[in-house]
């Protein structure tokens, strides 16, 4: 992990407490890291959290520790101390592309479940507005997708700003993404732009992202080569977006928010699209152990995806 690829990952993490509620500050647009003094542990340290406490309206070491909880687990980093007034440092490993390529592959679509809320106890009730019902389906997905016993029989209502469902005219899949994308108290999208098979449709851009992860597999077996998990990857973007899918979910859940995956898959494709012009040889070149890291990072993205729209309760075809 380069001071470049720490930078991105420590923005994620204020991004996610952000997202969490935990912090109410503007994301900064770039977080300074900085090889650790004297006296401070591990390789780099940011005194991000100290330029955060002001507008967050806490102390510096409150903050260094909402900050530390969520880059614990965060790929590249093995180890984050919080030193002085609330210096975050950190010790890096050497192999964080591959491990959370590798802990993708294990948990399969079920990457990103958990128990977190092992033990809470929500119970909806009944709705018959087209678009709370889409919504509700899908947050009870979230919520037991995290450990709770979530179902029916109560009174918690999702307050949502109604829309019609149009599986007649737009199809099942179409149908879903126009009542989900939008925030539940905003409007629905428009259902017609999501038929174009164009890049601006963010529907296309998440299904076809995926179909294009399952060609570069294809291609890869037609040149006789097969994902390794074995060696690092330098994707920064890709991993961090990666890295970050369990985050959303659990946010999704707590906040009611089904909008909130449905924009991390738009990110997660958008970073694999960007990605995947690397993962094959080109013109004469040999497939190397870059290329087959390359690949199962690609492969990795695209079980992500899968699993997102899966939760949304939307199809990921292997071709469009």
């Amino acid at each position: 992990m380069t001071p470049a690829d720490l930078s991105l990952t420590v923005q994620h993490a204020v991004r996610r407490a952000v997202d969490d509620g935990a912090l109410r500050v503007d994301v900064p647009s770039r977080v300074k890291v900085e090889r650790a003094r004297p006296g401070g542990t591990g390789e780099y340290a940011s005194n991000v959290a100290l330029g955060l406490a002001r507008s967050a309206g806490r102390t510096p070491l409150d903050v260094a520790g909402i900050l530390q909880e969520r880059l614990r687990d965060s790929p590249g980093i093995l180890a984050v101390d919080i030193t002085g007034p609330g210096f975050l440092n950190f010790t890096l490993r050497a192999d964080a592309g591959g491990d959370l390529v590798r802990a993708i592959r294990g948990a399969g679509s079920r990457y990103g479940h958990g128990t977190a809320l092992a033990g809470t106890v929500v119970r909806f009730a009944d709705v018959t507005e087209p678009r709370a019902s889409v919504v509700t389906d899908v947050v009870l997905r979230l919520l037991r997708g995290q450990g709770a016993d979530a179902d029916f029989g109560g009174d918690e209502r999702i307050p949502v700003r109604g829309g019609a469902y149009q599986p007649g005219l737009l199809g099942a899949d179409a149908a879903r993404w126009a009542l989900l994308r939008a925030a539940t108290h905003d409007r629905v999208l428009d259902g017609a732009p999501l038929l174009v098979q164009h890049e601006r449709n963010s529907l296309f851009r998440v299904r076809y992202a995926h179909a294009r992860v399952r060609r570069l597999v294809a291609n890869a077996a037609q040149l006789g080569f097969a994902p390794s998990y074995e060696t690092d990857i330098h994707a920064p973007e890709l991993l961090g977006v990666l890295g970050d899918h369990p985050f959303v979910l659990l946010a999704a859940a707590r906040h009611r928010a089904p909008d909130r995956v449905a924009r991390h898959l738009e990110a997660t494709a958008d970073a694999l699209l960007a990605f995947q012009h690397t993962v094959l040889p080109l013109g004469d070149e040999k497939p190397s152990a870059a290329h087959r890291s390359r690949l199962a990072l690609a492969e990795a993205a695209g079980t992500v995806l899968a699993g997102g729209l899966s939760l949304l309760g939307i199809s990921a075809p292997d071709q469009i």
